[in-house]
């Protein structure tokens, strides 16, 4: 027993001393890490002349969250549309993927009244809609939903053109919406059916339903409003109602940019204030349609055509919501981006 003890002892000094003369650069090393948290920018870029402004890179950004800079650490241009010249090879590389290589997701949201001031507007739209479909390719996806009482959906994300003029021309203003199964992946139908789009009875709340539908889908999307606005007018202005903050926020998580067609047949009108809100906080923008929409179609197919994702470094903070400002820098243009992210 007493020669186990004295052997265990001379083993354990043998281990200490080699301990201490075990060279400096095996011993653990402890370095701190810093953790940076990053944030990814859709944003649409448009010339003077309303075409893809094209070209763009890191330098020619500057965004600031809440009112401190912040750096961009990389930017992509990412389309699925159509452009004339090498437009769709022009890039420079991101870290991180994207878009699906499906193509482009978009919904339709056609808000129907029979108001005088308004038909009018909205059936022009659904005519010059058809043709302004053939600028899509194969490789995009379109859903179509109206709104008048509630909510429906006439088709699920389909590649199908055809049958997308079709809905336009025959159902839209007029027909009963029949039932619509489950399109291949990506598709909208089981998650409004989860959320009971059937039961949403205002446009905030139809947003907010459809942003959900999209939010696990990857990929920045575009929610196309044709219709007159929502809202309401107030002593001091328009108030926005129906808890149009859960709509905003749930729109910005699903990376959704919306653009508005005002089909209202007036220079002015309070609704079109809602439109107008809903736009800039999603980075879209609002068009009328009353004089020139042509116009307002051609500069809606090239805001959409393509996008850029700024993957930028947030600043120390707060977790919260922060507000995100995007300027150009260099080049003579106008950018759309959403205001605000919570992280």
């Amino acid at each position: 027993m007493r020669k186990s003890l004295v052997s265990a002892g001379c083993l354990l000094s043998v281990a200490l001393v080699a301990a201490q003369e075990r060279p400096q650069q095996e011993r653990p090393q402890y370095v701190e890490r810093v953790d940076v948290a990053r944030v990814l920018v859709d944003v649409r870029a448009l010339d003077g002349a309303n075409r893809p402004l094209l070209g763009l890179t890191p330098e020619n950004f500057q965004v600031k969250i809440d009112g401190k800079p912040a750096r961009i650490e990389s930017v992509q241009w990412v389309t699925g549309a159509l452009l004339e010249g090498e437009a769709s090879s022009i890039s420079v590389p991101l870290a991180q993927p994207a878009l699906p290589a499906e193509g482009r997701l978009i919904v339709f949201l056609f808000q129907k009244s029979l108001e005088s001031g308004r038909i009018v507007g909205f059936m022009r739209m659904l005519i010059e809609l058809r043709g302004f479909l053939d600028g899509f390719t194969p490789r995009d996806r379109l859903a179509v939903l109206s709104f008048d009482t509630r909510l429906r959906l006439w088709l699920d994300f389909t590649p199908d053109m055809e049958r997308v003029k079709t809905v336009l021309a025959r159902d839209i203003l007029h027909g009963k919406a029949a039932p619509v199964n489950e399109s291949l992946p990506p598709s909208l139908y089981e998650a409004l059916q989860t959320q009971r789009a059937d039961r949403t009875y205002t446009m905030e709340d139809s947003l907010r339903v459809i942003a959900g539908a999209l939010a696990p889908l990857p990929g920045a999307k575009t929610v196309v409003i044709v219709g007159h606005g929502f809202g309401r007018l107030g002593r001091s202005g328009v108030m926005m109602e129906n808890n149009y903050e859960g709509a905003r926020d749930a729109l910005q998580e699903a990376r959704a940019s919306v653009f508005c067609l005002d089909v209202t047949n007036a220079d002015y009108h309070s609704l079109e204030a809602g439109l107008q809100q809903v736009a800039d906080d999603t980075g879209g923008f609002f068009e009328r349609t009353h004089l020139f929409s042509q116009l307002a179609l051609n500069r809606l197919g090239a805001a959409i055509a393509g996008h850029y994702v700024l993957l930028v470094e947030k600043p120390e903070g707060k977790r919260g919501r922060h507000r995100i400002d995007v300027k150009l820098k260099g080049r003579d243009g106008r950018l759309y981006a959403r205001n605000v992210f919570v992280d």
